[in-house]
């Protein structure tokens, strides 16, 4: 089975479905993407890209919610959880402007540092 995302005019995800193999592949039965997004094209309408559990296609599994950035990065993004964190495009995930101390701790965006949290005994 292979996973797909459906984007709206700003390329954000708006729908993900799976996709029977057969419907993917071509007559040597190889899975090919433009297969699988002009048969949910024509069934679906929109525009599909290609997303997997792994990370092996666009870095990222697909959410709703999520951005597709094309290429050079290709990749699916999820979406930002702090306006201050910057986007790692070798990922496509995003990273605090300061890294996280050990233990347990909540980013503070306003004061642009990690707060400890209260672990329960």
């Amino acid at each position: 089975m292979a996973h797909f995302a459906k984007l709206d005019e700003n390329n954000i995800v708006t729908q993900v479905v799976v996709v029977n193999n057969k419907d993917t592949a071509d007559a040597f039965g190889v899975e090919k993407e433009h297969i699988g997004a002009a048969h949910l094209e024509k069934i679906l309408g929109g525009t599909w890209k290609q997303t997997s559990y792994n990370g092996n296609i666009r870095k990222n599994y697909a959410g709703i919610g999520y951005s597709y950035m094309p290429p050079p990065i290709d990749g699916f993004v999820p979406p930002q959880p702090f306006e201050s964190w910057n986007l790692d495009p070798d990922t496509c995930q995003w990273a605090p402007p300061v890294a996280m101390p050990e233990g347990m701790h909540a980013w503070d965006d306003d004061a642009q540092t990690w707060v400890a949290v209260a672990q329960n005994a």
